[in-house]
């Protein structure tokens, strides 16, 4: 008998994004427990995809170079994986989550994985653009992702990418021409604790233009998942948002407190934002050999 045609493709899903607060006194129990009740929350108000910010199941604990805090790490399948499975399949909704990936011995990164209502493991992208700037020692932590950009064909085609990569337009971009439909970023930006009014307004309107940028250059939508609270030096300063193709932020959520941001996604807008900007049709492939040198200045 011939292969009955695939059941077409849901032109609609929501996001439930789950921004908290997590600091090094805050046993990982707990965590879990205040992700779970986010979770049921964005649930009960329609959520399908849930996502979580980066490095969710504790502090951000790269505002030192200590080689103990590598304790901290999990392998795949481990102990916070494992949460994230269990609330997948008790609540039967899609997850994507952030994890520190123990993979070996001194080989750590940063890592997220999605997965399905069933609880079952379908995709993993590793960190791919590691920062090392005060506050932020990450390259201390994270071995460099190795396993190229990463597009899950769920509810939706998510693109998985993590926080740093946020900043880099050619991550985004061949993410979204992967197929991604949704670009997602879990995160942990903030504002150090010795900087101006105006540097921090500053910081924060250019990491929101940023994704503002990804969604209209690509025709994508884009969500970031941010934490709150203080951990310190630093005041993270949430945030998490959602953008639609067209670049206006139709979703944000509170730059204090916690919150389960519930935002549905239309998908029909990328294929009429795509037709009146073109930009995927346009460009000009043959002309951009030079994308992958450092500088043009030989």
């Amino acid at each position: 008998m011939p292969t009955p045609p695939a059941a077409p493709r849901p032109r609609s899903v929501t996001l439930g994004l789950l921004q908290h607060a997590a600091g090094p006194e805050t046993p990982r129990s707990e965590v879990f427990a205040r992700v779970r009740e986010l979770a049921r929350d964005a649930v009960s108000r329609g959520a399908e995809i849930l996502c979580t910010q980066e490095l969710f199941a504790g502090a951000y604990f790269c505002q030192q170079e200590d080689a103990s805090l590598m304790d901290l790490a999990d392998p795949i399948p481990g102990e916070t994986s494992a949460f994230l499975a269990e609330l997948a399949k008790e609540l039967e909704v899609e997850v994507a989550g952030s994890l520190f990936e123990r993979r070996a011995a001194g080989v750590y990164h940063n890592t997220s994985v999605y997965f399905d209502p069933s609880g079952a493991l379908v995709g993993r992208y590793r960190k791919m653009h590691i920062p090392d700037d005060p506050r932020f020692f990450e390259k201390f932590y994270f071995t460099p992702g190795d396993l190229g950009w990463q597009v899950i064909d769920g509810k939706a085609k998510a693109g998985l990418l993590v926080c740093w990569d946020q900043w880099y337009p050619e991550a985004a971009r061949l993410t979204a021409l992967k197929g991604a439909e949704i670009l997602i970023y879990p995160t942990a930006i903030g504002w150090w604790h010795g900087e101006t009014a105006e540097d921090r307004l500053q910081q924060r309107e250019a990491w929101m233009v940023m994704h503002r940028a990804h969604a209209i250059a690509n025709g994508v939508f884009v969500a970031a998942i941010n934490r709150v609270g203080t951990e310190g030096e630093l005041e993270f300063w949430g945030t998490s948002l959602v953008c639609e193709p067209g670049g206006q932020v139709i979703a944000e959520a509170s730059t204090r407190d916690p919150e389960a941001l519930v935002v549905p996604c239309d998908l029909r807008r990328i294929e009429e934002l795509r037709r009146g900007w073109p930009f995927l049709r346009d460009r000009r492939i043959d002309a951009y050999g030079g994308i992958t040198s450092r500088l043009l200045d030989t």
